[in-house]
């Protein structure tokens, strides 16, 4: 594309930066940030003073505090990072809306017939640097007409940066030909670059003269092929074009000419802008303050209808909701609603928006309402098959057979609403044939009733707690008389024993006294206790109580 512009942005102490902006402390001493590669730990990102020091990235984090002692570290979260990054691609859609994410560290931003916007290609570039600032980051900027050539300018082109002559050091050299060293052809000169040290801005058509007088490490290579390039003297991307194209081919492979090409226009090289996330909130405004709790259920009622709408368009259900009131006085109060499952259904929704309603105060009115599905899930289309009529009449027997469970989940939204759906639960089986862990206690809301539950032979009483010693003659056989919890018992009737061995491959605390006989015992007070006998292990042997029987 003639006249293309892409402005690369690269900020080199991202993830220190980061950490300085929760902690402003860490501004004021040496900081970095510690990344593992495999079981040596590195220095990720790094700050100015740190820099100062003679700290670098990559550096062995051992031999970073042996040359500054006072370097403070914290542990390198990629996972934040990204996520750091990725508001600053929301940040940058204000200059252009094709803007790409370079990660770990990096945004390119395609500027074509954006920047006269802004007041021109220079401004632009200080308002970056300027927000930037702001922001208390570090950026470096690249403009030019090719991806390759503002990445390279935003990471290579110093401003102290001479160029070199080419082949070896000097010093490498025999004496015969030092002597003719000064008569050797220098780089090629730099092209028009403009701007300050951070911002480097090369003249439209002039890519391949900004790019001469840099290192061929801006050309994106892997480091062997770098390596290779300036082991045979080839150190300025200068130095290739003037280089045969067949010979590079041979010797270091398509892909350096690939990367050239790319850099000086030669080659397309697209710019993939990242896919926005969809966002489902709608909003609504009043030309009057409203204050009554029916008029703002019925505003959220309407809403509610549009939401759902564009929810079924793409095949999502709101699981969380937000609820926003923008009041008169500047104040904005919200609540969150979260429902049992993926819900596309405005009947179903709007009682649950209602329970919330009365939390919120009016105060001197309310002019705006908004409400916004936080979190979606995807919901599974269906599609009308065969006879609409015939067809119909199954959806409906289908969804007949499932209002019991929809008024499961209706209850637990109604629930939630009032308590929480963290405290909601259910019961789910364990696998495991321990008694205290055959189920297993899980969140009502995220999680389907189980229909794989096992039935056991023998009975299991109602109510489980840890095991009770129980006073009785330490033989496997119950005697009549036993005394537990203080007080004297009288077995009428026992059944069993049903032996249960421990988990041998856990080493579980409450299992050490060895295999268990388990006995139902019925007593004369009417009680069905459940009783086992521990045959001894690591611990001593003896009778336990740990259930009741309903």
């Amino acid at each position: 594309m003639r006249n293309r512009r892409i402005l690369s942005l690269w900020f080199p102490r991202l993830g220190a930066e980061r950490w300085q902006r929760a902690e402003p402390h860490l501004r004021e001493v040496p900081f970095a940030t510690v990344a593992t590669d495999g079981n040596a730990q590195t220095l990720g990102a790094i700050n100015e003073i740190a820099s100062r020091h003679g700290l670098f990235r990559g550096q062995a984090l051992r031999d970073a505090h042996a040359l500054c002692g006072e370097l403070v570290t914290r542990p390198a979260y990629v996972h934040r990072e990204e996520a750091f990054l990725d508001a600053l691609h929301r940040w940058a859609g204000k200059f252009s809306p094709w803007v790409a994410s370079h990660r770990p560290d990096a945004l390119v931003i395609d500027l074509t017939g954006c920047a006269h916007l802004f007041g021109g290609e220079e401004r632009i570039c200080e308002q970056v640097t300027q927000d930037c600032a702001d922001l208390g980051l570090s950026v470096r900027t690249g403009l030019a007409d090719t991806l390759g050539a503002a990445w390279a300018l935003a990471r290579f082109a110093e401003a102290d940066q001479v160029p070199t002559r080419n082949g070896d050091a000097i010093d490498q050299e025999a004496p015969a030909t030092r002597s003719r060293a000064g008569k050797r052809r220098i780089g090629p000169p730099r092209g028009p670059i403009t701007g300050p040290p951070e911002n480097r801005i090369a003249a439209p058509g002039t890519a391949w003269r900004a790019l001469s007088a840099l290192p061929v490490a801006a050309l994106r290579l892997p480091a062997h092929t770098e390596e290779a390039l300036i082991r045979v003297g080839l150190r300025r991307i200068g130095d290739l074009l003037d280089q045969p194209r067949a010979a590079l081919t041979r010797r270091f492979g398509r892909h350096l000419l690939d990367r050239l090409d790319q850099a000086i226009g030669s080659a397309p090289e697209p710019i993939n802008p990242a896919q926005p996330p969809d966002r489902f909130a709608v909003r609504l405004s009043f030309p009057d303050p409203i204050g009554l709790e029916d008029d703002v259920a019925e505003g959220f009622s309407r809403m509610l209808d549009r939401l759902c709408n564009t929810l079924k368009s793409k095949s999502k259900g709101a699981r969380v909701l937000r609820m926003e009131v923008y009041r008169c006085d500047h104040v904005m109060q919200w609540q969150t609603l979260t429902l049992a499952n993926a819900l596309t259904q405005p009947d179903r929704i709007l009682p649950l928006l209602r329970l919330k309603i009365p939390e919120m105060e009016a105060g001197p009115g309310i002019d705006m309402l908004r409400l916004e599905a936080v979190q979606t899930e995807p919901i599974q289309q269906r599609t009308m098959a065969g006879h609409a009529e015939a067809t119909e009449q199954a959806m409906r027997r289908r969804d007949a057979s499932r209002n019991g469970h929809r008024g499961i989940e209706d209850l637990i939204g109604r629930l939630g609403a009032r308590l929480g759906m963290e405290a909601i639960t259910r019961l789910h089986p364990g696998n495991s044939h321990i008694p205290e862990k055959t189920q297993k206690t899980v969140l009502a809301a995220w999680t389907e009733p189980a229909s794989d539950w096992v039935e056991i032979d023998r009975p299991r009483p109602l109510l489980l707690w840890r095991p009770e010693p129980v006073m009785a003659p330490d033989r496997p056989r119950l005697s009549r008389q036993f005394r537990w919890r203080g007080r004297e018992w009288e077995a009428l009737d026992a059944r069993g024993p049903e032996r249960i061995a421990p988990e041998w491959w856990l080493d579980d605390p409450a299992w050490r006294s060895g295999p268990r006989d388990y006995w139902d015992v019925h007593t004369t007070r009417g009680d069905r206790l459940w009783l086992f006998y521990a045959h001894g292990g690591t611990l001593s042997s003896g009778w336990f109580c740990q259930g009741l029987f309903a």
